[in-house]
């Protein structure tokens, strides 16, 4: 009885946990495009397909370094058409995926 209980609620789990990452990924097409850059940029190979919004950046990825961050940005610049200027970007945008997709997003308008 615990066995299918268990095998319940771990179907339940795995059922939420696809359709948010399906949501995610409908409703938040700038989600993909950020894990494209920060793969491109850093050389993750791959690696970045499996961030969430959760996933710390700074100072959790090795390849995140500060020229990487200065790639990051130019990266980002050129591929919205948007400006960062130095004032305006500080270690809290890069503290998670979702933190850097909040900052592009308000930069986007």
């Amino acid at each position: 009885m615990a066995a299918a209980l268990l095998q319940c609620s771990l179907s339940a789990t795995l059922r939420d946990e696809i359709t948010n990452l399906l949501r995610l990924r409908i409703l938040n097409p700038l989600h993909d495009q950020i894990l494209a850059l920060l793969d491109e940029t850093l050389n993750l190979e791959g690696r970045a397909a499996d961030f969430t919004p959760a996933t710390p950046l700074l100072g959790a990825l090795p390849e995140l370094d500060s020229m990487a961050v200065a790639a990051l940005l130019t990266a980002m610049e050129e591929t919205f058409g948007i400006t960062i200027g130095d004032d305006e970007v500080d270690g809290s945008a890069f503290e998670t995926v979702g933190a850097l997709t909040a900052f592009v997003e308000g930069k986007l308008g």
